[in-house]
């Protein structure tokens, strides 16, 4: 699939921005230089009449992504929450993406619907409305259930989006392979890794049982945390193509009008979002990768309501730590240490200098600091970090694109209900406490739990293990030197020996 036909795909796109106009209005947001415009012009013009006309009702941008499909209305999501880096009207136009695109029609959703549950529409909801919300993924529909009256939310998968999802995958994957060939210098970015990995987490989106397991599983881990709230799954109404969820009623974070005339405290939202966030993230290493306004709603009573599970992140006790004390440096303007802990987990070559690093970092950091953050501008930013990251020759790290990238949407949403929120001063108590709780000696003696946990489940195997051990040692030692086969044994009795005494400690504890 990844072959020459997707040279025609980019070009479509190009000649898409330019004939709905979106073209210009990314420019303006980025104020690129007359060289670029011109040659965006020459590039686009000629070529306009290939691109898809979109609907012209829509604004420019947002005409433009929609036509073009539903991995760039995705990335039109994530741009929607940053007006600090695309700019206000950009921002704006691009919001409609979250949750206001043209829905399929209802016969398409009620067929859906029958062939997922195997039973008629009206012998499951007394009440089915047309849809409430649609995105490019799905649409949902508010119902009421005939069994006990509850009020759902309906959520139904547009029909023929894997094979539309699989058709952008494949340009992109395209796009990737040409800039590793043509810029050499981007390969560090690993940009055909990137492109798996969005794959990987686009495609799970595909199937709503896996939504609804992590639907689940977020709920377990989130049960206690103050001021949030998920919809519960209704397994029995639930499948591949359609899910069904408890009702959230409440206002949606984008609309700041109406948080305002209900008496809500944005300042106190935007910092709530944000801390539970970084709480999910680092405590429980599992949390909701497409927090934007559309997926958040805030009820009666401030809580704030998450709903979507489609994209949810996964991060490890390792990088979790690794990640914290990123972040906690950054938070103490402690660039030494920040600058430690990326050679210490292998982000930068062993071969670069840590103190010219921790200068460098210095500077990405220092601007942010005691400034008002409507006076940040997040893309100067992200591209001297960009430029920090190619001097050292940091590869990116596909475990940390999903948690960065959420980071920044989160942000983004919280600087919407508040523009001069701080996030070092908000995110500090959060990961101030992770630190405590996951580095120190009561860290240790739980890590020292674990191992003696795993070592235990291998004692029966150790005898085994140890008389292998034992005939490859012997084998070894009729070709190699008695130093060697001393030395060899002498680790193998080590290894052997910290597995029985770790299996001892398991049984005794």
């Amino acid at each position: 699939m990844r072959g020459p036909h997707n040279i025609f795909r980019l070009i479509r796109t190009g000649a898409t921005l330019e004939r709905t106009g979106a073209m210009n209005v990314i420019l303006n947001a980025y104020n690129a230089p007359w060289g670029v415009r011109l040659a965006a012009k020459i590039l686009g013009w000629p070529f306009q009449w290939l691109g898809y006309k979109g609907d012209p009702n829509m604004p420019p941008a947002t005409r433009a992504l929609t036509a073009l499909g539903p991995a760039y209305i995705k990335f039109g999501q994530i741009l929607s929450t940053r007006p600090d880096v695309v700019g206000d009207e950009l921002a704006v136009q691009m919001r409609v993406l979250q949750d206001k695109l043209p829905p399929f029609p209802m016969e398409k959703a009620r067929e859906m619907i029958e062939a997922e549950l195997e039973q008629p529409l009206e012998a499951v909801f007394s009440i089915f409305s047309e849809p409430v919300a649609a995105a490019s993924i799905a649409q949902v529909h508010r119902a009421t259930l005939v069994s006990d009256g509850a009020d759902v939310a309906v959520k139904v998968l547009r029909p023929g989006i894997e094979k539309a999802f699989r058709r952008d995958i494949d340009a992109f994957y395209f796009a990737a392979r040409m800039i590793e060939i043509l810029a050499p210098g981007a390969r560090r970015l690993r940009p055909l890794d990137v492109i798996a990995h969005f794959e990987g987490v686009v495609m799970g989106e595909l199937d709503l049982r896996l939504e609804s397991s992590a639907a689940g599983e977020f709920a377990a881990n989130t049960k206690s945390d103050a001021g949030f709230q998920l919809p519960k799954i209704n397994w029995n109404l639930s499948g591949k193509n359609v899910m069904t969820m408890d009702w959230a009623e409440g206002i949606s974070a984008g609309d700041n009008a109406a948080l305002d005339a209900a008496g809500h405290d944005r300042k106190q939202i935007g910092e709530r979002i944000l801390q539970l966030f970084l709480s999910h993230a680092l405590r429980d290493g599992f949390f909701h990768a497409d927090l934007h306004q559309g997926n958040i709603k805030v009820a009666a009573n401030g809580d704030v309501i998450a709903y979507d599970f489609g994209i949810m992140g996964r991060i490890d006790e390792y990088t979790r730590r690794v990640y914290a004390e990123i972040l906690f440096g950054f938070i103490r303007r402690d660039y030494k240490r920040v600058a430690e802990v990326h050679f210490e987990a292998g982000y930068v070559p062993a071969d670069k200098d840590v103190d010219e690093f921790a200068r460098a970092l210095r500077a990405v950091g220092e601007p942010i600091f005691g400034m008002d953050a409507t006076q940040i501008s997040m893309g100067r930013v992200l591209t001297y970090l960009f430029d920090v990251t190619e001097q050292f020759g940091m590869e990116t790290r596909t475990e940390l694109i999903l948690l960065q990238r959420t980071m920044v949407v989160v942000e983004g949403v919280a600087r919407s209900l508040h523009p001069q929120i701080n996030i070092w001063e908000v995110a500090h108590p959060i990961v101030e406490d992770y630190i405590k709780q996951s580095i120190g000696p009561k860290a240790l003696m739980k890590d020292l739990l674990k191992t003696a946990r795993v070592l235990s489940r291998f004692g029966p195997k150790l005898p085994q293990l140890a008389e292998a051990a034992l005939i490859r040692t012997y084998n070894t030692s009729q070709q190699g030197s008695a130093t060697q086969v001393f030395k060899k044994r002498s680790v193998f009795l080590v290894l052997i020996g910290g597995a029985a005494l770790g299996w001892l400690a398991a049984q005794l504890i």
